[in-house]
Parts: C-alpha cells; sequence; structure tokens
C-alpha cells in the first residue's frame, strides 16, 4: 500500500475516532437521545458518568469505580476528556497529547468492566487505545487538518510535546 493512501486512511481513523469521542459529548450535553435521553443531559443536572459508574462496572474495580458515580469533578474531567481529545483529533492538533490521554481514557474505561463480556482479556477500548497510542505516534494531523499549521505555530515549536 502506497504511504498516501496509508496516510489518508490514518486521517480518516483519526476524524472518524474524534467524531466517537465528540458526539459522546454533545449527546451527554444536551441529551440528543442516542445514549443520553434529553431530560438526563448535563445541562438538565444529568451525570455523564453515574450512569456507567453505577450500573455497568463489573470486576475487582468495580467498587473504586462506583464510588466515583456522580461525583461533579470525575464528570468535568471525563466530559473535558471527551472534548478534548475528539476536537484534537477532528482538527488534526496536538495528537500527541490526545492520542496517550484518549489511551488513557479507554483503558480505564475497559478496567472499569472486568472481565470484558465477549472474551476475557480484550474489548473495544483495548484496540481503541491501541489506535489511540499508534495516531499520538503517527501524528496523522497534515491531511484534513491543521496539523502542518500546529507545528509551526510559535507555542508548539517552544512545546514540542504540544505537537
Amino acid at each position: 500500500m502506497s504511504k498516501t493512501i496509508q496516510s489518508y486512511l490514518w486521517s480518516l481513523m483519526r476524524i472518524s475516532l474524534g467524531w466517537i469521542l465528540l458526539w459522546a459529548f454533545l449527546d451527554k450535553v444536551f441529551g440528543l437521545g442516542f445514549a443520553t435521553l434529553p431530560e438526563d443531559a448535563w445541562l438538565n443536572g444529568g451525570s455523564p458518568t453515574d450512569g456507567f459508574l453505577s450500573f455497568a462496572t463489573a470486576g475487582p474495580f468495580s467498587a473504586y469505580y462506583q464510588s466515583l458515580a456522580g461525583s461533579v469533578i470525575v464528570d468535568w474531567l471525563f466530559m473535558l476528556g471527551l472534548l478534548g481529545i475528539g476536537t484534537a483529533l477532528i482538527l488534526g492538533i496536538g495528537l500527541q497529547i490526545a492520542g496517550y490521554a484518549g489511551a488513557l481514557l479507554m483503558l480505564l474505561m475497559w478496567s472499569a468492566h472486568l472481565p470484558p463480556e465477549h472474551n476475557p482479556l480484550i474489548d473495544e477500548h483495548v484496540i481503541y487505545a491501541l489506535v489511540f497510542i499508534l495516531i499520538a505516534i503517527t501524528k496523522p494531523g497534515d491531511i484534513w487538518g491543521l496539523g502542518k499549521w500546529w507545528q509551526q505555530t510559535r507555542f508548539v515549536k517552544r512545546f514540542p510535546s504540544l505537537e
């Protein structure tokens, strides 16, 4: 496969994964009726983490995760993570930080439900985490993104880990 095709496919993967996270953010904020009902929207006083952490956790860490359910700090961290990582991936900027933060988010979500439902070890969260790490390493933000411009900014040149 040519390097050009690989670059376009990685960019498509980056944007698609970014949209998954940004959509989750929007649905939880506004209660668009997909995963979050309007009455459970964050804007209507609902907690974006309460349902998952209260009812979907299982395994050795479930008691810990359940103790975090509905915490304002956890809600804010989760929502800022969805917004920040999703936006960075869609725009093609800050891919190193977004990639590693996304991998951490996925591994935390994986560890909240052990063992996974359909496999004794690996589920989609592990696969997403690996893709996030590959995005952090390859930084496919130049195609269909602002990666080239972002890397040339004074701020990023001063702090290269923001690439």
